[in-house]
């Protein structure tokens, strides 16, 4: 994308992790982004039926996927390398573009985001998850635009 032309682009984000995948869905023009339902995962493997089935629902231009990094920007042993590879397993399954970004700080901007619209209650792990989705895909959008 170029950074210089406002398009009407349908983005998907995730928050990769283990148990859990959040999902975002933003719009380019507006550069605004919403929460949907996060996606179990068992080990960091989504029910790609479940996957697919999104997909096919929102026909997503690109597709986010949160890049987990330390403070420093370094990779963190375990979970960066998995990241990279559900966010290749998505290209190379469905063929739809898709871009790391650093999402530093953005499980904590959830929670606080979620705290102060709804309490300890708002903060479910799908929820948090999902959020931190937003966060994302908002920074990337910024990133893209600045």
């Amino acid at each position: 994308m170029q950074s210089n032309t406002m398009q009407a682009q349908t983005i998907l984000a995730f928050d990769y992790g283990t148990k859990s995948i959040g999902v975002a869905i933003g719009q380019a023009i507006t550069s605004t982004a919403r929460p949907l339902k996060a996606l179990p995962a068992r080990d960091g493997i989504p029910n790609w039926d479940q996957l697919e089935a999104l997909l096919k629902e929102w026909q997503p231009d690109c597709l986010v996927v949160g890049l987990p990094l330390d403070m420093d920007g370094a990779p963190l042993e375990g979970i960066t390398p998995r990241a990279k590879k559900f966010a290749n397993r998505l290209h190379g399954r469905f063929g739809v573009q898709v871009e790391l970004h650093d999402e530093r700080l953005s499980t904590k901007s959830a929670r606080s985001d979620l705290f102060a619209q709804g309490g300890y209650k708002a903060l479910t792990k799908g929820n948090v998850d999902s959020q931190s989705a937003v966060i994302i895909l908002e920074s990337w959008f910024e990133r893209q635009y600045d």
